[in-house]
């Protein structure tokens, strides 16, 4: 059942079987399904009163609570009603239907205590039911209220005084409204026409005298005014004056009933259409029926336990369920788009990393609004926990299927290579030459092969390693080459194998790269959508901080008329004095309030920016950890690069020695000729002069492409630096070294050029240096860090 959708029936909810109380699975399960606000309005007064027939009013509806003709109790337990809100969109009513108070058939008097106690706590608006007038009797029939400090408490560890933990009842107890049936009497006092509150305002007026009977008299008139934040009455004409019609209400019309009454009943339902505020708890909470559902099991529970419920603790229940719930549908949530979007294998990682921002953005908002008092982040850490170990499975299959795509498309391309082989095609002369072509044209189609994903390249690599064996023995077995074209082909593919793997270092250090900014930016993601949060929460307190001096202001305001009123007699002041007394103990207790939201305010300030700071230093440990094993990956980087330089030296000795080639002293051409093999070993020629430190600001910075260069120079160097006075030919006297009349660029356009600057030519005139690694590029960034 989707929240759009509605209950055509009333269900119980909580069952009265032999004095327990059991929550009904059903009734939860449907329940839960309204992920809506709800406005929960709760009936309850004496049995065979007509609350029944008033609530299937709400629900718009003349049948559904069920409604009796006898003497017999109807309604047994708490019945529920979702209907759709009338006047709200997107909002749900829920009417909740209490058995009669005071039935005879009941063994236990104190159940009748727990059901008062949960339509309070259940509710938003609370309806009390009664017949004929509000009178002394009437009253006395509403003694359940006076106990509710013992049933009922608002923190784990109240305080000894039951008075000080009540005083807080107010600031969640719901609007009562007391709907007086069959009233037969003038809305008149000392002869003027009073409103339906003005009639219920002085029927709670406390009676003066010490007398005990007179103070418990007055016990219900100031709880009621004490406990709930708002108290409305509407008073009711008989439906009909038929007997007969009156035995069957859900069978009679609307033009049967008395005009009087449609006119109130319209009106009462009106005003709790438009004016019964949505059920929330402290600090804004919205309660939706998953929620509803867990304090009613909370509650029920405590009851059975023989412990007194407890709001503190039934919200601290609920937010540990809610925020649990709340991370497991935010993670399915991840997991299902995840499935949905991608197509495995992704064309790069950074596909499947943008893809999992994207996911990981939805299921962080997810969790927010569905979660709530996470003050400590404890479950949204939790969440973000989960959502790395699915997108480390989610890199794993991305990588599992690049390879097992790429090794099927290679094993499609090579099946000709490797029938050839079988079939000694290339064991002939010539035939080396026939399989490097092969080679190379299975390459160059493997290049077009699309989407082959992350590991193109290491599978293959993998498959020109798995074929080096094969290629050297039809190399050697090739006797159409002579021993020097053996040696080059020997050299050439030696300088591909060493190419290849400094392509895959480059490629496993860039991917780490890009993790480390896809965690960036989930911690920036994070953070931000806890701010949003928070800058809500701020706002809750500060219309529960308005709501508190709307309230003080009433009272303020009725205080100041009582105590300008003159009494009439001595009887009159007592009155007055007594209402004094009760306004000025209800005004403290609304201006503790309001210092109490002011704390939650400075405490929420507080979390706030502890919060701030929280994800800033696990993003640091966590972001040092992954910068340190980019650093581990950057060195031993550096160390196979070495090896690689160090490798493709011994090739190219090879290629000038093992060919014959005699080495050249003494002249400036001879070096200048082997400046150029050299060149041509390193595969990378400068065109053009290059900044290796910029001057920015008074700031030294190493152009990254410029160390690039340097990685690519395995020679020995020798490094000429040039430095004096701007505007003295520093720069032409540079190009005469490189042999150019053009390169550094001369004039205006040097100043603030670093001092020092990478010859675009290698001589091998002067002293050599040592073989140059990364280990100087290393050092130049350090030193450029220190200036």
């Amino acid at each position: 059942m989707a929240s759009e959708t509605h209950m055509p029936g009333p269900v119980c909810l909580i069952e009265n079987t032999s004095g327990r109380l059991v929550v009904n699975q059903e009734a939860l399960k449907t329940l839960s399904t309204f992920t809506q606000p709800l406005v929960v309005v709760a009936i309850v007064g004496l049995y065979r009163t007509g609350k029944s027939y008033l609530m299937n009013r709400l629900a718009g509806k003349k049948e559904g609570f069920p409604l009796g003709s006898t003497v017999r109790s109807e309604t047994k337990g708490i019945w529920m009603w979702c209907v759709p809100h009338p006047s709200q969109p997107n909002h749900t009513l829920v009417l909740l239907d209490t058995e009669g108070l005071g039935d005879v058939e009941k063994g236990d008097p104190k159940n009748d205590l727990w059901i008062f106690s949960l339509a309070v706590l259940l509710s938003s608006v609370f309806v009390y039911n009664s017949m004929g007038t509000i009178n002394h009797q009437a009253l006395e029939q509403l003694h359940y209220v006076t106990e509710l400090t013992k049933l009922i408490r608002t923190k784990s560890s109240p305080s000894s005084d039951e008075a000080c933990d009540s005083d807080e009842f107010i600031s969640f107890f719901p609007d009562f409204v007391w709907a007086v049936r069959d009233f037969m009497l003038e809305l008149e006092l000392d002869g003027h026409t009073i409103t339906e509150d003005e009639y219920l305002e002085n029927a709670l007026k406390l009676i003066p005298g010490d007398d005990p009977k007179i103070q418990r008299s007055n016990m219900p008139r100031e709880y009621i005014k004490k406990f709930f934040p708002k108290c409305k009455c509407f008073v009711f004409d008989r439906p009909t004056n038929d007997k007969k019609l009156l035995q069957h209400m859900d069978a009679v019309s609307e033009n049967q009933l008395e005009w009087s009454f449609q006119e109130q009943s319209e009106k009462f339902c009106q005003y709790i259409f438009t004016q019964a505020k949505i059920k929330t708890l402290r600090q804004g909470i919205t309660v939706t029926g998953n929620r509803l559902g867990t304090l009613v099991v909370t509650y029920v529970d405590t009851i059975n336990s023989g412990a007194v419920p407890c709001l503190e603790n039934a919200v601290t229940t609920l937010a540990e369920l809610e925020n649990s719930a709340a991370v497991q549908k935010a993670a399915d949530h991840y997991s299902e788009q995840m499935a949905q979007r991608v197509s495995f294998p992704t064309d790069s990682l950074q596909e499947l990393l943008d893809l999992h921002a994207a996911c990981e953005r939805e299921a962080i908002a997810i969790f927010m609004e569905h979660s709530f008092n996470d003050d400590n982040q404890m479950f949204q850490k939790k969440l973000g926990g989960t959502i790395d170990q699915k997108k480390e499975e989610f890199l794993r299959q991305n990588e599992e299927a690049s390879v097992k795509y790429c090794q099927a498309q290679l094993r499609q391309l090579s099946e000709p290579l490797l029938e050839s082989i079988s079939r000694g095609t290339y064991s002939v002369p010539g035939g080396y030459i026939l399989y490097s072509e092969e080679m190379t044209k299975i390459e160059k189609s493997y290049s077009l092969v699309p989407r082959k994903g992350v590991k193109a390249r290491e599978v293959l690599d993998t498959f020109l390693q798995s074929q080096a064996t094969t290629r050297e023995s039809i190399l050697q077995a090739d006797k159409a080459l002579s021993a020097e074209k053996k040696a080059l082909a020997a050299e050439r593919a030696k300088k591909e194998a060493l190419e290849r793997e400094q392509e895959l270092l480059r490629q496993t250090v860039n991917d780490l790269q890009q993790k480390v900014e896809a965690q960036q930016r989930s911690f920036r993601e994070h953070i931000e959508q806890l701010v949003e949060k928070m800058e809500k929460e701020k706002e809750s307190l500060l219309r529960e901080r308005e709501r508190i001096e709307e309230h003080l202001q009433q009272v303020e305001e009725t205080l100041n008329e009582y105590k300008e009123y003159v009494p009439k007699n001595e009887k009159d002041m007592e009155v007055q004095h007594k209402m004094i007394a009760s306004l000025e103990a209800r005004r403290k207790t609304w201006e503790k309030m309001q210092k109490q939201n002011q704390q939650k305010m400075e405490e929420k300030e507080k979390n706030y920016q502890e919060c701030l700071k929280q994800p800033n230093e696990k993003m640091d440990k966590e972001m040092a950890a992954l910068m340190a094993e980019l650093k581990s990956t950057l060195t031993i980087t550096h160390q196979k690069l070495h090896e690689i330089r160090t490798n493709a030296n011994d090739v190219g000795k090879l290629g000038h020695e093992g060919l014959g080639m005699r080495k050249h002293k003494g002249t400036v051409s001879d070096h200048l000729h082997l400046k150029h093999k050299l060149t041509m070993a390193s595969g990378y020629t400068m065109m053009d002069s290059i900044c290796l430190v910029e001057n920015q600001k008074n700031h030294q910075l190493v152009n990254p492409k410029a160390l690039e260069i340097f990685d690519m120079i395995s020679q020995r160097v020798v490094v000429v630096a040039i430095t004096g006075l701007y505007r003295t030919g520093k720069s032409y006297l540079v190009n005469r070294l490189a042999g150019q009349k053009h390169g550094i660029v001369w004039g205006p356009s040097t100043l603030g050029r670093a001092a020092t600057m990478m010859l675009r030519e290698i001589l091998q005139k002067g002293s050599s240096c040592e073989l140059f690694s990364n280990q100087h590029s290393q050092q130049l960034k350090d030193g450029c860090s220190a200036l």
